[in-house]
């Protein structure tokens, strides 16, 4: 649910169906398809899912934002003049950064930059996880984060279903999540009062 922006999905390159996708730039002008194909048959066989758009009736921009929009971790773009320089740019999906690399090697460097954009996801989607999840000890303090915050609420809870139910026709807010590594936060449910049995995370829906 956080691998996402406004300019679409942004998929963890472990998960993504498409790992690379590779943009031929000017593709009508002489050695730019081989050369395309010729790389995309080393990132492949250095074990990347990686694919080419070769549409020729599609612009380059329009091809841009396809990838952006569906998520694809990483863009190799190549023209004329990169070839001349015996180099490639790389988009990051997740940072939108451009990256200037030698085409030497390039199914290793690919490797190497979808496993670092595999751990920068996960230690951003960690942090957007815990700078909105917010403890509630008592009914005041879950009342006020319902009120005032957006994200997660950790608090106690009795177990008994009518609680979570009048909650909800109270706030909206439901139990979203019980988690197996449990917290003692209080030796009371945060939602009556009466003896807690599990610690839950609460939240409404957006």
């Amino acid at each position: 649910m956080v691998h996402g922006d406004d300019r679409g999905l942004m998929l963890p390159p472990r998960v993504a169906p498409k790992q690379l996708m590779i943009i031929p730039i000017a593709q009508f002008k002489p050695g730019v398809l081989d050369k395309a194909y010729e790389l995309l048959d080393e990132i492949k066989a250095a074990g990347v899912r990686a694919f080419i758009d070769d549409n020729d009736e599609k612009s380059p921009g329009f091809k841009f934002n396809d990838c952006e929009m569906n998520g694809i971790p990483l863009r190799l773009e190549v023209g004329p003049r990169d070839i001349e320089n015996n180099q490639v740019i790389l988009v990051r999906r997740d940072t939108l950064e451009k990256i200037t690399v030698p085409m030497e090697n390039i199914g290793q460097t690919v490797k190497d930059l979808l496993e670092q954009i595999q751990k920068d996801m996960l230690t951003a989607a960690r942090n957007a996880r815990e700078e909105k999840t917010y403890t509630a000890v008592d009914n005041a303090d879950l009342m006020n984060a319902l009120e005032t915050k957006k994200g997660f609420i950790k608090a106690m809870w009795c177990g008994c279903p009518e609680c979570e139910k009048k909650l909800k026709e109270l706030t909206g807010a439901t139990i979203r999540n019980m988690p197996f590594e449990q917290e003692n936060l209080g030796e009371t449910c945060a939602l009556c009062g009466k003896p807690a049995k599990h610690m839950v995370y609460i939240a409404r829906a957006y």
